[in-house]
């Protein structure tokens, strides 16, 4: 049994732990909002981005005058996977979803006898990667100096993408992230951005028989938008991972510090009967002794 000097210390411990984790829960409940707001803010932008995409793309068609980012190389041997995580923990499943949603893809990929290849946005997706995807690796994007993703970070990473697709490195691109709904709920998502897989809206729908005159030709639009798409899919993917990431740590801290008030109550309860038990004994001890005299 642990002596009352072990559990005081243990107590004191896990009071110093609980004032840590209520403080990045506070730090993070902060971030959140801006986070959030950030991500929020993109997302009209990009839905009526697409929508405008979406009605180029329908134009053009499938036929040779389309550009290589909208049709792709015409196969789908070698795919290239781009798998955003955060660069620190302590955010609980985070990290380790998008992670488990890259790596079923890529082993879904690998068994039907494609060739993978993968770049890591964030420390800690690389870090859970690495072990049995490791050989697969090619890139490496560290954000870690970076404290306010920005689309300049996000055209860096599209400009990498694109370059080895203008090389011929791979057919197939796509994105890993984790589109944020609440503070609790935070959705690992796949996105295909090579060929450019302009998602339908109901701006789509609303506007299906609607004829528009695009001066320059589509096709020359298209080519001049599809890197700006690409780039702008890549900084919505950051965007929702940073209010991703600060949704799950504010709720990941908050878990701690419940359980740490639980701990100490515990704790304290143990250490009382320990103290108890101790003081009933020396006063058997006493009783004893001058019953003895």
């Amino acid at each position: 049994m642990p002596s009352l000097k072990d559990l005081k210390s243990r107590i004191s411990s896990v009071k110093s732990t609980r004032k840590i984790t209520k403080a990045m829960q506070m730090v993070a409940a902060a971030k959140l909002r801006r986070a959030q707001e950030a991500a929020e803010m993109a997302r009209p932008y990009a839905e009526r981005f697409n929508a405008v995409m979406g009605k180029l793309a329908a134009s053009v068609g499938d036929n040779d005058e389309a550009p290589k980012l909208l049709r792709g190389t015409g196969s789908d041997e070698v795919q290239l996977l781009v798998v955003m995580t955060a660069e620190r923990g302590l955010c609980g499943g985070f990290n380790g979803n998008i992670a488990k949603l890259a790596r079923a893809e890529a082993q879904k990929l690998l068994a039907e006898g494609k060739t993978v290849k993968i770049i890591t946005v964030g420390k800690k997706g690389r870090d859970v990667l690495k072990r049995d995807m490791g050989d697969h690796f090619i890139h490496h994007v560290d954000l870690t100096e970076v404290k306010n993703i920005g689309y300049a970070d996000a055209q860096g990473i599209a400009r990498e993408v694109l370059d080895r697709f203008d090389e011929g490195e791979f057919d197939v691109a796509k994105i890993f992230y984790s589109t944020f709904q609440n503070v609790v709920s935070q959705i690992p998502t796949m996105q295909q951005v090579i060929p450019f897989d302009i998602p339908e809206t109901e701006d789509d729908a609303a506007t299906a028989d609607t004829l528009y005159d695009y001066e320059p030709d589509e096709a020359a639009i298209l080519a001049q938008l599809l890197p700006r798409a690409v780039a702008t899919a890549i900084f919505s993917g950051l965007l929702e991972n940073g209010a991703s990431e600060q949704g799950a740590r504010m709720s990941a801290m908050d878990n701690a510090t419940r359980n740490a008030g639980e701990m100490i109550e515990d704790l304290t309860i143990e250490y009382n009967r320990t103290r108890q038990a101790v003081i009933t004994n020396e006063l058997i001890e006493i009783i004893s002794g001058a019953e003895a005299l």
